[in-house]
């Protein structure tokens, strides 16, 4: 795959609503943030691999035909830690996290969750990567040669994950002679999503499903294309009224100094670019992303929406006047830096592979339509299909998930056939929007706090969390014992 293919498709994976010249920024699903393995408090002994095995799965390639190449098989890697596991013996559970759109290697860093609960579950931890990330790609390709050859990147799909999940579970509990033991499985963001529906497609493999911060209803027109958006102006909008007010009104003004005679310079200067500006249109994509960023990852104690806001309302400066609010807001939420708009990034697996993803089934139609801190951009699904063809030559499939999953009517329909998930959001996280924020039965229960982001409730515990982040994750692991609890009952019932 050459560089300026790869420019291109990471290009497109970023801003895909296009209208007048610009292209919306398209909010990335990782449930990563900047900076979060650098994070003394979250930070655990560098000695943590070394209580993590790595296994290699003969993964099938292809779960769903019977084609002589569907046989062929690719190493999918896991990674088990066994410290705190009760054995199979006294049927201790199994905590399994999904891996997502990235590779696996800082998981069990990062998702603390069965870490920090595994002693009082006494589970064994299993974290298994998803295929065509990390080190878990096909016939031994490089991950741009999987994703350039037409007829492999074809098995890249959520399906076949699920089903590559399903392998690697019973695998492990053969092994380990742990039929009996009951398996939870974890996911975040994509991953949570995958948590939902593995409960959903494979009952008899778990028990139940931590589902944090899955915006399973983005699909399929369930959820408002203009949610996103809608929540991050909410989020600013309570954070300082001048602060949003200022957002709203500096859009315009960008607009005006870039036709302006040498403008785009001028806003390169303004904002200490990394390199020149080609228009203004390319500040605003860094300035919404940077905003919705701000607002998707608003994690306590620092609330990055509040740090951009008291930057904006602090300014001491008359000089460009709004604009240099705006870019004394950028200072305060990176910090001292050399440049700032458009820095060098390095392509990775996750902007490449989510890009597919979005192209083949993902298709969340995330636009703007009538928002009061930001322009108007709209999602055009004719556009993306026409742009997916261009990159990929394929087209995309809008109403797959929903096929495939379901969606519509889900208070219904999972009120009569589904058990025993936690949809848990945080309501500043504008994925929120698409989440299951209510109860639909007495085991599928929604766990939201109004100031959680984007899955804080699976990172890893922090002396300085607050009270309700504190009580959210002690109602999960509470439902996750009465799940079990449960699962013991019967199983005892039934070898009576």
């Amino acid at each position: 795959m050459t560089l300026s293919h790869l420019s291109s498709i990471i290009s497109f994976f970023l801003f895909t609503a296009s209208i007048s010249g610009q292209k919306l920024y398209t909010p990335t699903l990782s449930l990563q943030r900047e900076g979060v393995l650098r994070d003394p408090e979250r930070a655990v002994s560098a000695s943590i691999a070394d209580d993590f095995e790595t296994f290699f799965f003969n993964q099938t390639l292809d779960h769903f035909n019977y084609r002589p190449e569907s046989y062929t098989t690719f190493q999918q890697r896991y990674l088990i830690d066994s410290r705190y596991w009760g054995g199979a013996n006294s049927s201790a559970p199994i905590f399994v996290y999904l891996g997502a759109e990235s590779p696996i290697d800082g998981s069990p860093t990062v998702i603390g969750f069965l870490r920090d609960n595994a002693a009082q579950f006494q589970a064994l931890l299993v974290y298994i990567e998803h295929r065509y990330y990390g080190e878990s790609i096909p016939l031994g390709m490089s991950f741009e040669e999987a994703l350039h050859e037409t007829n492999i990147r074809g098995y890249f799909s959520s399906a076949q994950a699920l089903a590559d999940y399903a392998a690697i579970i019973i695998h492990v509990k053969q092994n380990l002679k742990a039929r009996d033991s009951p398996v939870i499985v974890v996911g975040g963001s994509y991953g949570g999503k995958l948590a939902s529906w593995f409960r959903l497609k494979y009952p008899h493999l778990t028990v139940g499903a931590l589902a944090s911060s899955a915006p399973i209803l983005y699909f399929d027109d369930i959820t408002p294309q203009d949610a996103y958006y809608s929540v991050v102006t909410k989020d600013f909008k309570e954070a300082s009224e001048t602060c949003y007010q200022t957002i709203g009104d500096s859009w315009s003004e960008i607009d005006r100094v870039a036709q302006e005679p040498n403008g785009t310079a001028n806003l390169s200067k303004m904002f200490k670019t990394c390199k020149p500006l080609e228009s203004g249109d390319e500040l605003k994509n860094y300035l919404m992303s940077l905003y919705a960023y701000a607002a998707q990852y608003d994690d306590p104690p620092r609330y990055p929406v509040t740090v951009i806001c008291n930057g904006i309302d602090g300014a001491n400066t008359t000089e460009n006047g709004i604009l240099g609010k705006i870019f004394a807001s950028v200072v305060a939420y990176k910090g001292n830096s050399a440049c700032y708009v458009n820095p060098p990034t390095n392509v990775s697996q996750t902007d490449l592979g989510w890009g597919w993803q979005r192209c083949s089934e993902m298709v969340m139609p995330i636009g703007i339509t009538n928002n009061s801190m930001f322009q108007s951009y709209p999602f055009n699904l004719s556009s993306f299909i026409d742009e997916c063809n261009d990159q990929y030559g394929v087209t995309p499939r809008p109403h797959w998930i929903t096929t495939y999953y379901g969606g519509h009517d889900i208070e219904l329909i999972l009120l009569r056939f589904g058990s025993n998930i936690i949809f848990s959001n945080g309501l500043r996280d504008p994925y929120s929007s698409a989440g299951v924020l209510k109860n639909i039965s007495d085991s599928i229960i929604a766990v939201y706090t109004e100031k959680g982001s984007h899955c804080l409730d699976i990172l890893a515990e922090k002396q300085t969390d607050p009270d309700w982040l504190v009580m959210q994750r002690k109602v999960e692991v509470e439902i996750i014992k009465g799940w079990i609890a449960k699962y013991y009952s019967d199983l005892l019932a039934f070898k009576q």
